[in-house]
């Protein structure tokens, strides 16, 4: 499909001689609308593979089968929402990819912004990178809320830009279990999008009532204040 999205939407695509064809990447991106986790894998010059809830891979007939088929042919893995062994479960999935030396995208927002300005990174993204040894490769994305905006079903046609960042080798910051070396691998992150993206920062966490799966390390570690 990437020849055929790449014709109708025409998007402005920057920076893929920056992600590694091969070995442990991490994509982080902003996140503006649902569809950015489509543009991502259909943009990205490998195979990459990102968390999506469970719901996606059980429904029935043939609406549940059509979007078991979608999901899992754009490297969605499916997880279940929630704390506790549930976070501990999305982070180990998303481990689980990177050891096999695969591309994951994450958004480390949390969920969607709902007025377009960059939230506070949250940590999830940090210890991934600083377990697995992965690089990460950050990503603006621009316009793409204009695609498919929120309560919307049906994608409008509308030109986007897709900005990969150098990769980002965040190991000098220290350990996955050091709290300030997780915060400010991903305050070093966030400023890579922000610098991609241009958004206006929000200057705070994004508190959505339903947080997305990949902010769900907060639920497993503390928030660090550093």
């Amino acid at each position: 499909m990437a020849p055929i999205a790449r014709i109708i939407f025409r998007p402005v695509i920057t920076g893929t001689e920056n992600i590694p064809r091969s070995g442990r990447v991490i994509i982080a991106s902003n996140h503006l609308s649902f569809i950015d986790s489509m543009v991502i894998p259909l943009v990205t010059p490998r195979r990459v593979q990102y968390l999506a809830k469970s719901t996606y891979f059980t429904g029935t007939g043939i609406k549940g089968y059509l979007t078991r088929t979608w999901f899992e042919s754009i490297g969605a893995v499916g997880i279940e929402r929630g704390a506790g062994q549930a976070a501990q479960d999305a982070l180990d999935a998303g481990r689980s990819i990177l050891e096999s030396d695969s591309a994951f995208a994450i958004y480390p927002e949390g969920t969607r912004s709902l007025d377009g300005r960059l939230y506070k990174g949250r940590t999830g993204v940090a210890w991934l990178a600083l377990t697995t040894g992965a690089v990460v490769v950050p990503v603006g994305l621009i316009g793409t809320q204009e695609i498919q905006p929120v309560g919307t079903r049906i994608p409008r046609v509308r030109k986007i830009t897709v900005n990969f960042g150098e990769p980002i080798d965040v190991s000098r910051h220290g350990p996955a279990t050091s709290g300030r070396a997780r915060r400010q691998a991903t305050d070093e992150i966030m400023a890579a999008i922000h610098q991609l993206s241009g958004q206006e920062l929000a200057g705070r966490y994004n508190e959505s009532p339903r947080p997305g799966l990949h902010g769900l390390a907060d639920k497993v570690f503390p928030r660090e204040r550093v």
